[in-house]
Protein backbone atom coordinates (compact mmCIF):
# COMPACT_ATOMS: atom_id res chain seq x y z
CA UNK A 1 0.00 0.00 0.00
CA UNK A 2 1.97 3.27 -1.52
CA UNK A 3 2.04 5.96 1.16
CA UNK A 4 1.02 9.36 0.06
CA UNK A 5 2.04 11.19 3.09
CA UNK A 6 3.25 11.25 6.14
CA UNK A 7 2.68 14.02 9.13
CA UNK A 8 2.43 14.26 13.02
CA UNK A 9 2.79 10.41 13.08
CA UNK A 10 0.06 9.55 10.37
CA UNK A 11 0.87 7.56 7.67
CA UNK A 12 -2.00 8.23 4.94
CA UNK A 13 -1.81 5.31 1.93
CA UNK A 14 -3.84 4.34 -0.91
CA UNK A 15 -4.71 0.52 -2.41
CA UNK A 16 -4.42 -0.02 -5.88
CA UNK A 17 -7.44 -2.12 -5.66
CA UNK A 18 -9.88 -0.75 -3.30
CA UNK A 19 -13.29 -0.23 -3.50
CA UNK A 20 -15.16 2.95 -3.82
CA UNK A 21 -16.00 5.28 -2.88
CA UNK A 22 -12.81 7.09 -2.93
CA UNK A 23 -11.07 6.86 0.07
CA UNK A 24 -7.54 6.50 1.73
CA UNK A 25 -5.80 5.00 4.86
CA UNK A 26 -4.65 6.80 8.13
CA UNK A 27 -2.97 5.40 10.13
CA UNK A 28 -1.18 6.20 13.85
CA UNK A 29 -0.22 4.15 16.54
CA UNK A 30 -1.92 0.72 15.51
CA UNK A 31 -5.43 2.41 14.84
CA UNK A 32 -6.36 2.70 11.02
CA UNK A 33 -9.35 4.97 9.54
CA UNK A 34 -10.85 4.52 6.26
CA UNK A 35 -11.63 8.21 4.96
CA UNK A 36 -13.66 9.61 2.35
CA UNK A 37 -11.94 11.44 0.23
CA UNK A 38 -15.10 13.63 -0.89
CA UNK A 39 -17.47 13.93 1.77
CA UNK A 40 -14.38 14.25 4.52
CA UNK A 41 -15.88 11.56 7.19
CA UNK A 42 -14.31 7.95 8.65
CA UNK A 43 -16.20 5.02 6.80
CA UNK A 44 -14.95 2.63 8.92
CA UNK A 45 -12.35 2.64 11.55
CA UNK A 46 -11.25 5.24 14.25
CA UNK A 47 -8.15 7.28 15.31
CA UNK A 48 -7.47 9.32 18.35
CA UNK A 49 -9.71 12.86 18.45
CA UNK A 50 -6.33 15.02 17.82
CA UNK A 51 -4.82 13.09 14.98
CA UNK A 52 -8.59 12.57 13.25
CA UNK A 53 -9.03 16.69 13.12
CA UNK A 54 -5.62 16.76 11.56
CA UNK A 55 -6.33 14.14 8.88
CA UNK A 56 -9.84 16.07 8.34
CA UNK A 57 -8.58 19.24 7.86
CA UNK A 58 -5.45 17.72 5.74
CA UNK A 59 -8.30 16.43 3.73
CA UNK A 60 -10.21 19.40 2.75
CA UNK A 61 -6.95 21.02 1.96
CA UNK A 62 -5.80 18.17 -0.27
CA UNK A 63 -9.23 17.02 -1.57
CA UNK A 64 -8.40 17.48 -5.10
CA UNK A 65 -5.16 16.17 -5.53
CA UNK A 66 -6.07 12.83 -3.17
CA UNK A 67 -9.14 12.48 -6.01
CA UNK A 68 -6.17 12.90 -8.69
CA UNK A 69 -4.26 9.94 -6.65
CA UNK A 70 -7.71 7.77 -6.57
CA UNK A 71 -8.02 7.78 -9.89
CA UNK A 72 -4.03 6.98 -10.29
CA UNK A 73 -4.36 3.98 -8.24
CA UNK A 74 -7.50 2.78 -10.20
CA UNK A 75 -5.66 3.19 -13.42
CA UNK A 76 -2.01 1.36 -11.59
CA UNK A 77 -0.08 4.36 -12.04
CA UNK A 78 2.56 5.18 -9.34
CA UNK A 79 0.91 7.63 -7.29
CA UNK A 80 2.23 10.96 -6.05
CA UNK A 81 3.27 12.10 -2.75
CA UNK A 82 0.88 15.27 -1.27
CA UNK A 83 2.24 17.57 1.21
CA UNK A 84 2.12 17.15 4.68
CA UNK A 85 -0.29 19.29 6.83
CA UNK A 86 2.83 20.88 8.95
Amino acid sequence: MPEISLFAGIRISMYYDDHNPPHFHASYNGQTALVDIQKGYVIRGALPNRQLKYVLAWTEFHQDELMQDWELARSGKALRDIAPLF
